[in-house]
């Protein structure tokens, strides 16, 4: 199985920028696919950017394109979500997921992290 730790959340103004990442751990078997959640306070979850297990194919929500933007250091066991120009509407907790990139990107993935706040004030 795969253990996923995001990290990187804060609190930012409305125009700013962070980083989140999400390392990935324990013994596995096989290549993943890896995305990235968020959920607001009395919000479903969405989905906010996807990437293929070699880099070489992302997605992203289009409230975040052209904004947001996913990679992953597969060396490291790492996907990044870099975040510009954050709006006040970005905050949320943001979660890390992993499996074939049809799961990640539906939602219905294996395995989860347990999520970084993310608070962009206005």
């Amino acid at each position: 199985q795969v253990h996923l730790v995001e990290s990187g959340g804060g609190l930012v103004q409305a125009g700013g920028s962070l980083r989140l990442s999400c390392a990935a751990s324990g013994r596995t078997f096989n290549s993943y696919a890896m995305g990235w959640f968020r959920q607001a306070p009395g919000k479903e979850r969405e989905f906010v950017a996807a990437i293929s297990w070699s880099g070489g194919s992302t997605y992203y929500a289009n409230s975040v394109k052209g904004r947001f933007t996913i990679s992953r250091d597969n060396a490291k066991n790492t996907v990044y979500l870099q975040m510009n120009s954050l709006k006040p509407e970005d905050t949320a907790v943001y979660y890390c997921n992993a499996d074939q990139i049809v799961k990640v990107v539906a939602g219905s993935s294996d395995y989860w992290g347990q999520g970084t706040q993310v608070t962009v004030s206005s």
